[in-house]
Order: C-alpha cells, then sequence, then structure tokens
C-alpha cells in the first residue's frame, strides 16, 4: 500500500502513520531498529530497494530522504505491506535547502527506544558523526565506492573517525579477511614479508585491504589494477613456507592455493549491496578495527 501526502508535515505524516497501524493491523512494535537514508545525489527508488532487501533479516522503519531543488514545501509518501518489504516507509521529499537541518524532519518519525542507523549511499559526509542524521545515530554507514578520489576520502573519513562509523568498502572485504585468516592459521610460521592485491581502479576496498594487512601482519603491501576489472580480483601473502593466494577472476569462485596443499575451489561471489548493507545492521556496537585500518592509511 502507498499512500501520497503531497503539501504535508511530519505531525500529519506521524498522525497517518498510527492511523495505519490501527485501521491497518501494521506491526511497528516488531521494528528493531530505524534506518534513516539521506537519498541526497542518489537514485532514492534503489536506495529503497536495498533497504528492503536489508530488512528482511532486520525488520525497520525506514525513512528516505531525497531532496529536491523546486518549491519549498514538504511532499512525503507512505509505503507498507508489500511495497515496504518487512518494513515501512516513509520517503520525505523536502527542499534541498531544508536539508541542513534534515535531522528535524526525522526526529517526530523516530520509533521510540530503538537504535537509529544513518545510511548515506551516495554523498559521503567527511564526518558523518558531525551531520545532523549522525549526530543522532548509533550507527553511520557510507559507501566510498565510486568516489573519484578514494585516498583522500579515506583520509578525511580518520580524521573525522568516531565509534560507530563504517564504510561498506570495508564491508566488501569480511569474507576475504576471514577466508585469508583461517588460510594462514594453517601454517606454522605465519610470518608473511609481503602482500599482494589485485582489484579494480580506485577501489577504497583495495586501499582498506592494504591498510588492514600492514596493521595486522606488520607486511610490505602492494597493490596492482586492472581496469577492466570489478572488485578484487586476487590477494596473495608471501610467507616462508610459500604463498598462500585467494584468486577470483571471475568474479564468482575463487581458489585458494595454500602451501603442501591442493588448490581448493571456493564459492566468493560479489556481494550484493543489499547483502553488504544487511551485514552491517548487525551489529549496532562499534567496529574498531575499521577505525584502525583507516588510521593505518593516513600513517602508511
Amino acid at each position: 500500500m502507498i499512500i501520497d501526502l503531497p503539501g504535508t508535515t511530519t505531525v500529519d505524516i506521524n498522525s497517518e502513520l498510527v492511523r495505519i497501524r490501527k485501521e491497518g493491523g501494521v506491526v511497528t512494535l516488531g521494528r528493531v531498529m530505524t534506518m534513516v537514508i539521506d537519498a541526497t545525489d542518489a537514485d532514492a527508488e534503489e536506495a529503497i530497494r536495498t533497504a528492503n532487501v536489508a530488512s528482511r533479516e532486520h525488520p525497520c522503519r525506514i525513512i528516505v530522504l531525497s531532496p529536491r531543488n523546486e518549491g519549498d514545501h514538504l511532499d512525503a509518501q507512505i509505503r507498507v505491506g508489500g511495497d515496504a518489504g518487512a518494513s515501512e516507509v516513509v520517503l520525505l521529499r523536502p527542499p534541498a535547502s531544508a536539508m541542513e537541518h534534515a535531522d528535524t524532519l526525522v526526529t517526530p518519525l523516530l520509533l521510540p527506544d530503538a537504535p537509529i542507523v544513518a545510511w548515506w549511499p551516495s554523498v559521503v559526509p567527511l564526518v558523518p558523526s558531525a551531520t545532523g542524521l549522525g549526530a543522532m545515530a548509533q550507527r553511520r554507514i557510507t559507501d566510498t565506492k565510486g568516489v573519484s578520489a578514494p585516498a583522500a576520502v579515506l583520509c578525511s573519513l580518520s580524521d573525522g573517525y568516531r565509534p560507530g562509523d563504517t564504510d561498506l568498502a570495508w564491508t566488501r572485504l569480511t569474507r576475504w579477511r576471514a577466508l585469508l585468516a583461517s588460510a594462514l592459521d594453517q601454517v606454522k610460521d605465519q610470518r608473511v614479508s609481503v602482500a599482494r592485491v589485485h582489484g579494480d581502479v580506485n577501489s577504497p576496498s583495495i586501499l582498506l585491504f592494504g591498510a588492514w594487512l600492514r596493521r595486522t601482519l606488520g607486511c610490505e603491501f602492494e597493490a596492482t589494477y586492472d581496469p577492466e576489472a570489478t572488485g578484487l580480483l586476487s590477494v596473495v601473502l608471501e610467507t616462508p613456507a610459500g604463498e598462500i593466494a585467494i584468486r577470483r577472476p571471475d568474479g564468482h569462485n575463487a581458489t585458494l592455493s595454500q602451501p603442501g596443499q591442493p588448490d581448493h575451489t571456493i564459492a566468493l561471489p560479489s556481494r550484493s549491496l543489499g547483502e553488504s548493507l544487511a551485514e552491517e545492521l548487525r551489529r549496532m556496537d562499534d567496529d574498531p578495527v575499521y577505525g584502525e585500518a583507516l588510521h593505518e592509511i593516513v600513517h602508511c
């Protein structure tokens, strides 16, 4: 069900949500959090579809801010039931000038006594916690994939890092990091002299991967790039016993090579945006390892 509310106020939106819950039996008490999405310069519908995928695992109220350049009034839309997945969606279309005080638009619509997650699918605030939305959120999720100068943006995020910050470029590394750690545990001499990562050009994930490897293993790091690639293609660790390598040339299946063992083929598909977002919603606590990787980028 979709309800349009042109020229409205947050008071009227909240009243409509209450009415829907009473008359339609929509269960808000089962929502575990409020997700606030700043869709400035982003495709709001794509952001909603992604959030709906994540909401299957984490039912929530989704509030989407999609500013427009014309008019000085607030338009809104409420989506529940089949149009909102396992969530209820409130799409707000304020004038662009109102985004300076976006937190005042969102506050009346927050679920009581529920954690707040802020997500920026496009524009990356260099100090997420200093924004109105970021200041009210327990978790702040950015996505540096696609930024024109990832190293500079990550350095700025490091300068402004606060507990609760994370980035989906880091989330995309989760399985790679877990596989490497497991493979290294099986080697008697775990000293690593150099780590080599190969993947797409201007990848913030590669920069974060290298920073994590340097900090964790105390090794040198080398990055090479393929302009035709999408995502990570390979990581190789040089150890006294030989190479530990994960190579994924096709973006789906990877070959794991370990000293003294036959190669293994493992499923390692590129993760969708919805899957990455869902992973970040599993935790409301800090991710200090991400903060340490950011710090390492600045001081490398």
